[in-house]
């Protein structure tokens, strides 16, 4: 073999390489597809079922979040209230409220053992989950001792699912 046939066939070598890998990146960007427009429609169409299935669930949960918030503070309150009857003979009345469990009545019946304190720990009588007092009557229309309870999610007496009152004597 002499000099120019080297170069021919080093030549035809480089141009077949180069062929093969023209052809392989054509064949790659070949198989590099755009979605077509039912695929696209597909996705959207599965994607809305998922939407219509899984957001009223979503949505629910917040509702259902604050009625077991509101159940706990009102078992909260009344073991503070417990231990105010504890410390003096007798529960806070309608008047003096929850305010009593974190400042010492000044109104009806002064409790003499009153704890320095007041009996919950964050110092303040919480709202109920929707930014609502708590209702507390002593004594009690329901329990002998005292009623406790949150008026819902619409802030009003009664009511059902959400909006129903949430009490401790049920």
């Amino acid at each position: 073999m002499n000099s120019t046939d080297k170069k021919k066939r080093s030549k035809f070598n480089l141009k077949q390489l180069n062929i093969k890998g023209i052809t392989k990146v054509f064949t790659v960007i070949r198989n590099i597809q755009a979605f077509t427009l039912i695929e696209l429609m597909v996705v959207i169409v599965i994607l809305g079922i998922l939407s219509v299935i899984v957001i009223p669930r979503i949505t629910k949960r917040p509702e259902e979040a604050k009625v077991t918030k509101a159940k706990v503070e009102i078992s909260n309150l009344e073991q503070a209230l417990e231990l105010y009857y504890l410390d003096n003979g007798m529960y806070p009345t309608t008047e003096q409220g929850l305010q009593a469990l974190v400042e010492k009545p000044e109104i009806g019946e002064i409790p003499q053992h009153w704890r320095e304190g007041g009996y919950l720990s964050k110092k303040k009588v919480p709202l109920d989950p929707w930014g609502h007092p708590y209702v507390y009557i002593s004594p009690g229309v329901h329990n002998k001792d005292f009623d406790l309870y949150s008026l819902g999610k619409d802030g009003k007496e009664g009511g059902k699912g959400y909006d129903a009152d949430i009490t401790n004597w049920e």
